[in-house]
């Protein structure tokens, strides 16, 4: 699958699966309170830097910046599927949904000190990674945060078949230290490592380890601010 193949191929998916999705997904934080502990923490260093502008990636149906927003960040998310985003924007009316991909952020340099990619890396081949962390490192601040979840493992798992839906979709299953080593020519550094056990009797199943990572973009005087 070439790039443009993928791109449209997760749009397509999740543009069919989005109301079932965003059904699915609507109680998931109450319900995983390590996840909301690491967003918390990632909202307590962005507030700290002073400037609480920050960016969700791959948002779906919002549930994660909403919570953000709640937390005292002013949140911003970006989906690649236009059905996402009109999910999100009938959810939460009062925040701002763009549609857009990762590969090619319509924001300036500079824009947000926090962003966070919340199981949206999953759907990235590895030829397109390196650009999704560029993109980041151009759009986040020096001394920014970058919060990163995903499912651990060394495979790449097709899916023809999400909740009775068709879809083509690609889950790429990645270790803490690789993503870690594509991250660190773009000029981050890491902060935080965690790993965690699968919940597989919980009410959202899981099957794979769940990773996450958080990086700080490295200050000025380590990294020109015209780098990117």
């Amino acid at each position: 699958m070439n790039a443009s193949d993928y791109v449209t191929a997760t749009r397509t998916s999740y543009d069919a699966i989005a109301k079932t999705y965003t059904d699915w997904v609507s109680a998931e934080l109450t319900a995983k309170p390590h996840d909301r502990a690491v967003l918390g923490a990632f909202a307590e260093l962005v507030l700290a830097t002073g400037h609480p502008e920050t960016l969700d990636l791959g948002s779906g149906p919002g549930r994660i910046t909403a919570f953000l927003t709640g937390l005292g960040l002013d949140a911003t998310g970006l989906d690649l599927s236009p059905e996402m985003i009109a999910s999100a924007r009938s959810l939460y009316s009062d925040l701002e949904f763009t549609t857009g991909s990762m590969t090619c952020l319509p924001y300036p340099a500079s824009s947000f000190s926090g962003l966070v990619a919340w199981y949206s890396i999953i759907h990235i081949p590895d030829d397109d990674l390196d650009q999704v962390f560029a993109e980041a490192a151009r759009v986040l601040r020096a001394g920014g945060y970058f919060q990163l979840a995903f499912q651990l493992g060394d495979s790449v798992d097709h899916f023809s078949d999400l909740a009775g839906f068709d879809v083509d979709l690609d889950f790429h299953r990645r270790s803490l230290d690789d993503v870690l080593e594509r991250l660190r020519p773009h000029g981050f550094s890491p902060v935080t490592r965690l790993e965690r056990e699968p919940d597989a009797a919980g009410r959202f199943p899981e099957s794979t380890r769940q990773g996450y990572l958080l990086v700080r973009r490295d200050s000025g005087d380590r990294l020109g601010e015209d780098h990117y």
